[in-house]
């Protein structure tokens, strides 16, 4: 199913943008591992919308409701199910774009596939929304991987072509803009409030190392580390591209240049440089897993679009009004993380039933 994934850690997200609730159910977790709900809800709180100036003007309070899987706050051996019930919805909203789809949106492609039952309010289950329900799965597992010493960082690493600087080197979670260097973090700003002002809207990435891991988690081929994150930040709306390591840059280097020396430091292997992200072959070399995500402009836009009535085939102009991110880049860094955790936990656990 397109709503599942995982091999040992099977997670299942359910919901709509608009519906009444949206949701998630993770099998596969061990009994006894106690969640910190204040941890878990100041997770949340950095992805949830109406917070400031460069997000969607929707608020809703993102709280998880944990219908099964827990005995007072430590799991009890049934598959984890949480809802976060949506409150601030504005359905009608969106009544015009089942007839002249949004560009750069899924609704035409959704009415292809599904022959106009879809549901187009808020986008349905293409929508962003969904990323909360990931983000409760991704925020149980940050828990536990902080307990086996692993920890996922992120940061903005650009937004309409204005760079962060510096090297990402610990969280940036306790900063309202996620950078490295909070100057350029001002620029983004900037331009965010300029395409607001605009009607339009701007792209950006984000930059994600996961720091502790040993060597050895993963699979060749087609479950590789690299695999196991992408197929995760893929399900992510709006992500366009994925890079590890180097990433597309080494496409120009030599193999001179790309290769990671190994060295001998305190008893461990490991590399004089990372261009490899932290991953050969699939598996995790113990270095930083480094990874990038490249995600597109907010679709919805002020400015008005060339479309079509899907009905008479003709063509037709679109605005687009509701409430939407100038730029999701900003709110996306915790899910990114959520991603990175799910996938890696997952392999945590192929290595445990493996018995390594």
């Amino acid at each position: 199913m397109s709503s599942s994934c995982g091999e040992n850690l099977k997670l299942t997200i359910f919901g709509q943008s608009h519906s009444p609730a949206i949701g998630m159910t993770l099998e596969g977790l061990p009994a006894g591992t106690e969640i910190d709900m204040e941890a878990l809800n100041a997770f949340l709180a950095r992805r949830a919308p109406g917070q400031n100036a460069w997000s969607t003007a929707r608020r809703e309070a993102d709280l998880p409701e944990f219908i099964s899987g827990l005995k007072g706050n430590v799991t009890c051996g049934v598959p984890l199910t949480a809802i976060i019930r949506n409150t601030d919805t504005r359905s009608k909203d969106y009544a015009p774009f089942a007839e002249t789809p949004r560009p750069g949106h899924a609704d035409y492609t959704a009415s292809v596939r599904y022959h106009g039952f879809q549901d187009p309010a808020g986008g349905g289950h293409f929508s962003g929304r969904m990323t909360a329900p990931l983000c409760i799965a991704g925020g149980v597992c940050l828990q536990i991987l902080e307990s086996l010493g692993v920890e996922v960082i992120s940061r903005i690493a650009m937004i309409g072509g204005i760079p962060d600087r510096g090297e990402l080197l610990s969280t940036t979670a306790d900063k309202a803009f996620p950078t490295v260097d909070d100057e350029q973090g001002k620029r983004m700003q900037a331009a965010i409030a300029d395409a607001k002002i605009a009607g339009d809207s701007l792209g950006g990435i984000v930059e994600c190392k996961v720091l502790g891991l040993p060597a050895g988690l993963g699979d060749p081929m087609f479950d590789g580390m690299e695999n196991r994150i992408a197929s995760l930040v893929f399900g992510i709306p709006a992500v366009k591209g994925v890079e590890f390591g180097a990433g597309f840059a080494v496409a120009s280097m030599r193999g001179s240049e790309n290769n990671d020396p190994f060295a001998v430091e305190d008893g461990k292997i490991v590399t004089a440089t990372n261009h490899c992200g932290g991953i050969l072959g699939g598996i995790t070399t113990g270095m930083p897993l480094a990874f990038r995500a490249a995600f597109k402009p907010t679709p919805s836009i002020a400015i008005e679009q060339q479309s079509v009535k899907l009905s008479t085939m003709e063509s037709a102009r679109v605005t687009v009004g509701g409430r939407h991110d100038p730029c999701i880049v900003p709110r996306a860094v915790p899910v990114i993380e959520a991603a990175a955790a799910i996938a890696v936990y997952d392999a945590w656990l192929a290595r445990r039933k493996d018995g390594r």
